[in-house]
């Protein structure tokens, strides 16, 4: 692969919403994850990576396979969102203890092996591990783009974390139509 290949990296995308929060953000969850889906397809046309990186739910026998069998088994968002994002052949993931999809994951050694220099990041929650891996990733030196409708969030605070990765340059938000204009 060239060095300078983007991947697609989905974070945190199959729960079980079992956080207080989980109320407000369902909604939002399930509208980012048909945007999330559309540039999964695009990455995959084109060869490029699609990386799931996930909490295992605190269950460290579960793997990612399992986990995703889980949410497909949970009636509503848990499901919708698992049926509309399943990993497909070729994909790769990464589970995660912590907000970061770096901290304490074999992301960056992969990352390297597939030539990435480029991360594109989406999916929950923007205020938490869409923030903190973002962070991650431009300490790494990675060009991190974060797909503004590909993220959800709790109201205003998603914003605001939208606008802080923005003014902090430690990722670029853009529009959906824009990234896929590329």
């Amino acid at each position: 692969m060239s060095h300078s290949t983007p991947a697609l990296l989905i974070i945190d995308m199959f729960t079980l919403f079992d956080f207080p929060e989980a109320d407000q953000v369902k909604p939002k969850a399930l509208q980012a994850a048909g945007k999330i889906a559309v540039l999964a397809r695009r990455f995959r046309e084109r060869g490029n990576p699609v990386i799931y990186a996930n909490d295992n739910f605190a269950n460290w026998q579960m793997d990612f396979k399992e986990l995703v069998s889980v949410c497909l088994a949970t009636e509503g968002e848990s499901s919708a969102i698992a049926q509309i994002l399943q990993p497909q052949p070729g994909d790769y993931f990464v589970l995660k203890p912590k907000h970061s999809a770096f901290l304490a994951t074999p992301l960056s050694v992969l990352l390297a092996k597939l030539g990435v220099r480029e991360l594109v990041v989406a999916g929950m929650t923007a205020e938490s591990c869409i923030t903190a891996t973002c962070f991650d990733s431009n300490a790494r030196e990675y060009e991190t783009i974060v797909v503004q409708e590909a993220v959800a969030g709790i109201g205003s605070t998603r914003t605001t974390a939208l606008r802080l990765l923005h003014d902090s340059k430690a990722a670029r938000v853009v529009k959906l139509a824009t990234y896929l204009r590329r």
